[in-house]
């Protein structure tokens, strides 16, 4: 199984070089439910699906396009992920884990993970954004369940610091420079896809959690796995079921995000801005 997983991270490497000519990259994104829109600002652009990508399937949620975006954003070689896989979709944890390795396999040193959130906090208001402190991880799975390949990581990795503190300061830094409201907060992971009850809301609330989704989680796992360095951010689309009123809705929870993008783009731009030289690690 171990050789497997190398064997199709190999096969992917094959397709992408195939298409963009042995690209690599310092500096990866996964871009969210309504957050996409900043794949479309990279220069020399290089889009692949991720349908065309051995061993990543095609995401099914509405507003995640779906492609892997090769090129360069503010003088950075980026590797951008326009939308994400959901454990909910029945994907096998190889699957999930395979974009992020994929960008781990191009170089990427440092990886920015966005989502759409539930507010937990009865303090966060819908449309703010949430620099990510830390995790809970309630999928019930793992995206490093099964053999580990230590080519690619240890067998227990550690996640006392799964987002970087000195990004998280720079962040911090960032959105007061630009005068960006910005929470701070611990983001809950549950499986999905339905919203959660009020009830699980009170219990995420006991348990330290600030937001809720249903991604990032694997994500950040997977690259922790790897020696990736994480920034997360949250955009606060609605209120916890029972802390605000009526019915969640997806189409609802885009159209916040979309209102939220420009501040959202604005935050990302200026942390990147500030970034110091970042190496690749060439992890081929």
């Amino acid at each position: 199984m171990a050789f497997s997983v190398m064997s199709g991270l190999r096969d992917a490497l094959e397709t992408v070089d195939n298409r963009a000519g042995k690209p690599s990259a310092c500096l990866g994104f996964v871009l969210g439910s309504g957050l996409g829109g900043l794949a479309s600002q990279v220069e020399d652009a290089v889009r692949i699906p991720f349908a065309d990508i051995p061993g990543i399937p095609a995401p099914t949620v509405v507003g995640h396009a779906g492609e892997l975006v090769l090129g360069t954003w503010r003088g950075r070689s980026v590797a951008m992920l326009a939308g994400r896989l959901h454990c909910y979709e029945g994907h096998e944890s190889a699957a999930i884990a395979m974009p992020i390795r994929l960008l781990g396999m191009l170089g990427v040193d440092t990886l920015v993970v966005t989502n759409a959130a539930g507010g937990v906090n009865p303090d966060f208001v819908p449309g703010e954004l949430m620099l990510i402190r830390d995790h809970i991880n309630l999928l019930v799975r793992s995206p490093l369940v099964g053999p580990n390949d230590d080519r690619l990581g240890p067998r227990f990795p550690d996640m006392t610091v799964a987002y970087d503190k000195p990004w998280r300061a720079l962040a911090r830094q960032v959105a007061t420079r630009d005068n960006i409201a910005l929470r701070e907060g611990v983001y809950a992971a549950m499986l999905g896809p339905a919203y959660e009850t009020p009830a699980e809301i009170r219990m995420l609330q006991v348990l330290g959690a600030d937001a809720v989704g249903m991604s990032t989680v694997p994500d950040v796992i997977t690259a922790r796995h790897m020696g990736l360095r994480v920034l997360g951010i949250s955009c606060i689309t609605n209120a916890g079921a029972g802390l605000g009123e009526g019915e969640l809705d997806h189409s609802h929870v885009k159209e916040v995000a979309g209102l939220a993008t420009e501040r959202m783009q604005r935050l990302v731009a200026g942390i990147v801005d500030e970034m110091p030289a970042l190496p690749v690690h060439d992890r081929r």
